[in-house]
């Protein structure tokens, strides 16, 4: 029930409260996924990208439809800003690629959540590097582009999910999270 407290500020219901955290840590993560699109690694014949890491972080803390305005709509508007040829392989890829960690995350081997990590991100990685090899196929016309960049792209997800998964294990984020979120 919301209602004004003595000093005439409105006061929030716990439901109100959870829509407001939602939207401002689902806000912070995509901006996180933004910036990050905005430089790379740069390795022989290209550029690593550390957004794969915010968005397997942001899909094993949120919920599948957080993860995807996090992994897809955040990549969509990060291409748009600085690189937007792939801007719509990049929605469909890391959209997918996180609801799917998302979902497979909080079903799959319930009491062992370090296990499900690794299996979901991997599953989310594979959907990442297919989606971008065949999206790079369609968008550059060549086949053997997207095959050049093959292994840029499988890197690429290794590091997303080794730093995903540092962070929300061994960085205590995960525990940190769902602390800060009961509250």
């Amino acid at each position: 029930m919301t209602g004004l407290t003595a000093k005439g500020v409105r006061s929030m219901t716990l439901r109100e409260t959870d829509k407001v955290r939602w939207i401002t840590v689902t806000a912070v993560f995509m901006g996180m996924n933004i910036a990050l699109c905005a430089f790379g690694i740069p390795v022989p014949g290209g550029h690593l990208y550390l957004n794969d890491v915010v968005i397997l972080t942001a899909a094993m803390l949120l919920d599948p439809v957080a993860a995807f305005v996090v992994g897809g709509l955040g990549a969509f508007l990060g291409d748009l800003l600085f690189y937007p040829l792939p801007m719509f392989v990049s929605l469909a890829a890391h959209g997918l690629q996180a609801v799917a960690v998302s979902i497979l995350f909080r079903k799959i081997l319930p009491g062992h959540r370090k296990a499900a990590a690794w299996i979901s991100t991997a599953v989310g990685a594979v959907i990442m590097v297919t989606l971008y090899t065949l999206g790079k196929i369609y968008v550059y016309s060549t086949f053997e582009y997207a095959m050049i960049k093959l292994p840029y792209e499988i890197a690429q997800a290794l590091l997303g999910m080794a730093g995903s998964i540092l962070l929300c294990f061994r960085g205590g984020l995960m525990d940190l999270f769902h602390r800060v979120m009961q509250e």
